[in-house]
């Protein structure tokens, strides 16, 4: 995932990272050698990219088991500012894609991330607004809004060369198809996190609960060393990998979690603990879960049998005072992934004649505000309404 070290009037081929380091050494070792310092400092921004044309004894950093990669964010919100962070921290070369205050306060201040495991400021942090100044990447990490996907066209293909892995991180489960029609299928391999996490002010990341996980596999169930590159990396910057059998089994096992949660905690506007301890909305969460198991099951994906339960008990034991993402966007005003979300239960139910009443009603009841969200439709002003009451 590097290019080949040549003359400079030799033109620059994209070769993997292995075949130009065939004996390279994924073991640990005790001490940067070339440095001689000690493998605690290991994986900080100490570690210079240029140093992957040196000799493998040259660079040997125990804890990080580095292999130098150039990744573009795409998105710095909460899910893409605490992962790229953490892999800006773990001495990799990263640049977000951020736009707005919250670009202006990283480019100020750095990136800073407040989490249980330890708070940390990527700072000076590398943030853009302009994907097309970023060049080609090994990475890219997609984490805006699963609606924005399909409007990004351009600006990501600037960044993507014939050994580019693009991974989503997005909510929902059409993610990586739209990413195909885009940019075709070789560079998209399929992908989502967990963590509960939020912008907490411009340049501030909240990493609340949960640990921050990322999920991968490719799309067509191959194995192959993309994927285990991908481990490596993530692994060095202290983040939690799983590559399952079955990628899609995955996106939709996160789909059936957060979605019902999203959609209804938004409707009642309450947080999880007091969404469960009700059991009215309990028993509305769970018809939820249901309906889009049972969506899931039509379109030929495999889920355990008792996956309706085991979801119901693992967000009734999550710490009090959580909210969803699509929830807090939607409470707060904000356009939110309600149509890549819950609208894609509805309209993926209605095509397959699967009914999904529960979510269908969700969906109606929060479209409106999510229309005056995007400017779809204009909100009425106070004293522009009319009444047949008294005045």
């Amino acid at each position: 995932w590097t290019s080949w070290p040549c003359e400079s009037n030799v033109p620059r081929v994209p070769l993997p990272f292995w075949y130009a380091y065939p004996d390279w050494n994924l073991e640990r070792s005790p001490v940067c050698k070339k440095r001689n310092h000690s493998s605690d400092n290991c994986g900080s921004s100490q570690f210079d990219p240029k140093d992957r044309w040196e000799q493998r004894s040259e660079y040997s950093c125990g804890d990080a088991r580095k292999i130098a990669m150039k990744i573009a964010v795409y998105g710095a919100g909460a899910v893409g500012g605490y992962f790229g962070g953490r892999l800006a921290q773990a001495g990799q070369e990263v640049t977000f894609i951020a736009r707005g205050a919250h670009l202006d306060a990283i480019r100020r201040n750095g990136l800073q991330v407040s989490s249980p495991k330890g708070d940390f400021v990527v700072h000076p942090a590398s943030a853009t607004d302009d994907p097309s100044t970023v060049g080609l990447v090994d990475l890219v990490l997609v984490a805006i809004k699963a609606g924005q996907i399909p409007r990004i066209g351009p600006d990501i293909r600037s960044m993507v060369g014939p050994e580019t892995v693009v991974v989503p991180l997005q909510n929902g489960v059409e993610a990586p198809a739209h990413l195909v029609a885009l940019l075709g299928p070789k560079p998209i391999i399929g992908g989502l996190c967990r963590i509960v996490a939020s912008i907490s002010g411009a340049g501030r990341i909240t990493h609340d609960s949960i640990e921050p996980t990322v999920v991968v596999g490719e799309l067509d169930g191959s194995t192959g060393d993309r994927v285990s590159r991908l481990r490596v990396v993530l692994e060095a910057a202290g983040i939690t990998v799983e590559i399952p059998d079955d990628i899609h089994s995955a996106l939709w096992k996160k789909f059936l979690l957060v979605t019902p949660w999203g959609g209804l905690g938004a409707l009642v506007r309450v947080t999880l603990d007091v969404l469960c301890a009700t059991s009215e909305t309990r028993r509305l969460l769970e018809q939820a879960i249901s309906e889009v198991r049972t969506l899931a099951v039509a379109l030929g994906v495999t889920l355990p049998a008792d996956i309706v339960d085991t979801t119901i008990t693992f967000l009734a034991g999550l710490p009090p005072g959580n909210t969803a993402s699509m929830q807090r966007d939607i409470m707060a005003g904000r356009p939110s992934e309600l149509e890549a979300q819950t609208g894609s239960i509805v309209r993926l139910g209605r095509d397959n004649e699967v009914p999904t009443p529960v979510n269908t009603f969700i969906y109606d009841c929060l479209l409106p505000g999510e229309k005056i969200a995007c400017r779809r439709i204009a909100p009425i002003s106070a004293g522009s309404h009319t009444s047949n009451g008294p005045p």
